[in-house]
């Protein structure tokens, strides 16, 4: 028969530790309520898996993953007892589900499928005890576990986001950013670009997940907007500032008296335009709190942009990626989350914000672009719509991690989208004909 057992409805733990040039893996979690593992990297990876008896490990090893943390042990229950997170030889991080003794798992239903390389899914079967357990393997016995390979890149013709169907991969531009790449090879960088017009798109590592920072405002923003569609907020009505979600960092929020209030307008636009940290605890607060923003996360597809610790969380534990943060813009802009008053009033604020240093700065004269900055010292990103003045639309998303504070990083992004600008204008120049532009990295 099969047992039943207590499992957490959802078990998660963030391994995310300071900027490192090395491979990681930045997050796993353990859903109970599914029996699946998940995990995250910040490169691709090929996994290895194995099932081994008595007692019962599921063992998957990551090739060229550096885990850059203590060893993991992180109890579940009396059946699936714990999950083991370790580093098994310098270049291998290795995850093992450990049973108790006693119990096993069919290794034909253990499933390991990935969304991408860099994002992959163990399901597990129900565990039996051995006598009635469908497989038992003999002492000591190891039996590998098929892992499918993923393509790397998206086919010609996939649909992105609903509304967007991408066409090809921007070579030549792509040629000219990882030159540009090889000048401040010191960054770890992710990027998407996307032409909208034709579904032409620029991806260097646009899955690699990435503190969020400041970009973690920008799904909340459309989530306000969502819930304003559906008559579950007003834009008039009144938010109080309480002491449990005031925080430090940027804004100005802080510095008022306890218990001041705000319109909901007032204080969306406080969170995205000078990018005020306790205005955004407020707005998290008010649609329900983290866990309701992170279910409707996923149900827009966004994989990677995971709310962990209310703002200000200047350790970086929110997380996403350039290619969520162009996902969810490609949703906004072809109507498939917001009616087109609250679209429109969406990116009105977000063309208001105040941080020009980043995508703003490499665009020509008379481009218009709605975007949002985050930045942590040793995190940088922005993504955002431009439009340029000839009409054409494209969609951005970009993060750095950096040398703490070092307006390289700043530099880079403006590079990159300078490249990216000049190539989509089609009356402009190349980057490599306007005398503007140094390749030359700036000494500190």
């Amino acid at each position: 028969m099969k047992l039943r057992w207590f499992l957490p409805s959802f078990l998660s733990v963030f391994l995310l530790g300071a900027p490192t040039k090395a491979s990681t893996i930045m997050d796993w979690h353990f859903d109970g309520n599914h029996n699946q593992l998940d995990f995250t990297t910040d490169e691709d990876v090929q996994p290895r898996v194995q099932l081994i008896a008595n007692p019962t490990r599921l063992v998957i090893d990551l090739p060229g993953i550096v885990l850059g943390h203590p060893h993991v042990n992180q109890p579940i229950g009396p059946v699936i007892q714990e999950i083991r997170v370790g580093q098994f030889d310098p270049s291998t991080t290795r995850l093992v589900i450990a049973l108790a003794p006693g119990y096993a798992l069919d290794p034909t239903q253990v499933s390991v499928r990935g969304d991408s390389p860099t994002h992959w899914h163990v399901q597990l079967p129900i565990p039996q005890m051995s006598n009635v357990a469908a497989v038992t393997a003999p002492d000591s016995q190891e039996i590998s576990v098929a892992v499918p390979k993923v393509p790397p890149a998206f086919p010609p013709g996939t649909l992105f986001a609903g509304g967007v169907r991408l066409n090809a991969s921007l070579t030549d531009l792509q040629a000219q950013v990882r030159s540009l790449m090889t000048e401040y090879s010191f960054l770890k960088t992710g990027m998407f670009f996307l032409d909208l017009d034709t579904g032409n798109y620029l991806n260097i590592g646009g899955d690699r997940v990435f503190p969020a920072a400041s970009t973690i405002k920008l799904p909340i923003l459309i989530a306000f907007f969502q819930d304003l569609d559906a008559g579950k907020v007003s834009l008039d009505e009144s938010l109080v500032m309480r002491a449990d979600l005031v925080t430090g960092g940027s804004g100005d929020m802080q510095d008022e008296p306890i218990g001041t209030r705000y319109t909901a307008l007032q204080t969306i636009r406080k969170m995205i335009i000078i990018s005020d940290n306790t205005a955004t605890n407020m707005i998290i607060d008010r649609l329900g709190g983290i866990e309701a923003l992170n279910e409707r996360f996923r149900s827009w597809g966004l994989q990677d942009t995971v709310i962990r610790n209310w703002l200000a969380d200047l350790q970086g534990t929110n997380t996403t990626s350039s290619q969520d943060m162009v996902r969810l813009l490609a949703l906004v802009v072809n109507d498939q989350l917001l009616s087109t008053q609250s679209k429109e009033q969406a990116l009105d604020i977000l063309r208001h914000t105040t941080i020009r240093t980043l995508l703003p700065a490499g665009l020509g004269p008379g481009a218009d672009i709605a975007d949002k900055t985050g930045d942590i010292g040793f995190l940088i990103g922005d993504a955002g719509l431009i439009t340029m003045p000839n009409g054409k639309r494209y969609l951005a998303g970009i993060f750095v991690e950096r040398p703490y504070d070092d307006t390289r990083g700043r530099d880079f992004i403006r590079l990159v989208s300078q490249l990216v600008y000049n190539y989509l204008d089609q009356s402009g120049a190349t980057f490599s004909a306007n005398p503007s532009v140094n390749f030359s990295v700036p000494t500190r």
